[in-house]
């Protein structure tokens, strides 16, 4: 018989048995809500408390169904789920505000229920026989709930508490139904912050699992914060967040804390998350905020295993995972006179590319939100809504024209919209760019697609950017499949 713990049971009877306060949160989109635990090691680092404060701000659109404090390599003696209510006491203060731009904020007293813990023991010390733990344990009870979505596993800290939940399904379930629910689990993990992390990788190969192992340097989630040389980072800058974040923008934003380590190294876990039009969580190597990645095993000296982990082991990959990739990405450049908007001269490289292209829009965006908890919806930004006059998905032969067209796109506060089309190539299956045949930068534009030999896929990407304060973009992906003539 499995004994379901005291502050599960209490969590269960504030949430009435189901996750009806949570799941039934309405969206600003016609995007079904990603299911989401975040496991965090809150106070190892101020930046854990910085990624749930922006997390908070997005709430409505992603269903928090756990917060669980854990260990890590950078902690591992201590769990802080206190740190987590004392934000969420903060975030109860400004939720009435976010409601009058967006339906659907969670209470606080909601999200304190699913406030858990796992034990303050370090990696595979904190798994096993007697390890389970609150936190352990609602994992397995969110997994069981009757709902087909996926549940995303956001691990900003050590992943014990995840390896424990999968040791006590492996022992406490059929091998039918302990595949069922590990099928249903998404998992996106900041590196390797415990040595739990590659244990889950060896003995549940099917696992659909996202990380960057091996040196934090080599990692794409360092591009949240990354400086790169020879381009505009003031995003990232401490002026930056204290004008848009700290100061003058209510409680919330006041418990935003100073920079340490880094800003917002945990936030890409579920970047991927925020329905925006270009993100497609379960399509990892289509790319989106939380960066891009392909499904493969890397060799461990691609790994950068000399490079700083904490002191957690860098072993050999036992399979394929979802790990870096690499974009290349010429920034667009603001034209004074002429076309609004055209290629730069200078492109950008590598894995930490397939985050940094957008993280301009990923800061914007955080700034408006967080304008959100104190101003009325007039005197705040709210995104564009962009609008296709045709399918997102297109047939077309070699070599023939076609339309790509957004001209229906909107805007909630009437504000003038900027519009910009691009192929992504590294998304798709042909190498070279295929450009716009037209001037991009315009609502409607023209396409010849390219000679193939075989079936191939296009995406290209629709960016629309209001001219608001700050400026917001969302985007629509079109995948186009050229057959041979």
């Amino acid at each position: 018989m499995i004994v379901t713990p005291k502050p599960v049971l209490r969590a269960l009877a504030i949430l009435g048995l189901v996750f009806a306060p949570l799941a039934s949160a309405q969206t600003t989109t016609a995007e079904p809500a990603q299911r989401l635990i975040v496991l965090t090691d809150i106070e190892a680092d101020p930046d854990d408390t910085q990624s749930l404060i922006r997390l908070l701000l997005y709430a409505n659109e992603i269903d928090i169904e756990g917060l669980i404090a854990t260990t890590s390599v950078h902690q591992k003696t201590r769990v802080a789920p206190e740190s987590i209510r004392a934000v969420l006491d903060t975030y109860e203060h400004v939720r009435p505000n976010l409601e009058t731009h967006a339906a659907g904020y969670p209470t606080g007293a909601a999200l304190k229920a699913i406030t858990l813990h796992g034990l303050p023991e370090y990696g595979m010390g904190g798994v096993g026989a007697g390890k389970d733990s609150e936190g352990s344990d609602w994992i397995i009870h969110v997994l069981e709930q009757d709902d087909d979505r996926p549940v995303w596993v956001s691990v900003w800290g050590g992943a014990n508490t995840l390896a424990q939940a999968l040791h006590k399904i492996r022992r406490t379930h059929s091998k039918a139904d302990a595949a069922r629910l590990v099928a249903k689990l998404r998992v996106y993990t900041i590196s390797d912050q415990d040595d739990s992390g590659i244990w889950i990788r060896r003995n549940f190969p099917d696992l659909f699992y996202i990380v960057s192992p091996g040196g934090y340097g080599g990692a794409t989630w360092t591009a949240i914060n990354a400086e790169i040389p020879g381009f505009d980072n003031h995003e990232i800058s401490n002026a930056w967040l204290a004008g848009n974040i700290q100061q003058g923008h209510g409680v919330l934003g006041a418990r935003y804390p100073d920079v340490a380590y880094g800003m917002e190294g945990d936030t890409p876990a579920y970047l991927a998350l925020i329905p925006n039009g270009l993100n497609a969580p379960e399509h990892p190597d289509w790319g989106g905020w939380g960066g891009r990645y392909e499904l493969y095993r890397p060799d461990r000296a691609a790994l950068d295993p000399d490079g700083f982990t904490g002191g957690v082991p860098v072993e050999a990959e036992p399979r394929a995972i979802w790990t870096n990739a690499s974009d290349q990405y010429v920034p667009l450049v603001a034209g004074t006179y002429g076309r609004a908007t055209h290629a730069g001269s200078e492109a950008i490289d590598g894995n930490k590319a397939t985050l940094w292209r957008w993280r301009k829009d990923i800061q914007n965006d955080f700034a408006a939100r967080m304008d959100w908890t104190t101003q009325p919806f007039g005197n705040a930004n709210h995104p564009p809504v962009p609008v296709l006059g045709h399918a997102d998905t297109l047939t077309v032969k070699s070599g023939s024209g076609f339309t790509l067209d957004a001209t229906p796109t909107t805007d909630p506060d009437g504000d003038s919209l900027s519009y910009v089309w691009f192929n992504y190539p590294e998304a798709g299956t042909l190498d070279a760019p295929v450009p716009i045949d037209s001037a991009e930068n315009i609502a409607r534009v023209h396409v010849v697609a390219p000679d193939v030999t075989t079936p191939s896929t296009l995406h290209f990407i629709l960016r629309v950017t209001d001219k608001g304060s700050p400026p917001l973009a969302r985007y629509k992906r079109v995948i186009v499949t050229v057959l041979p003539d």
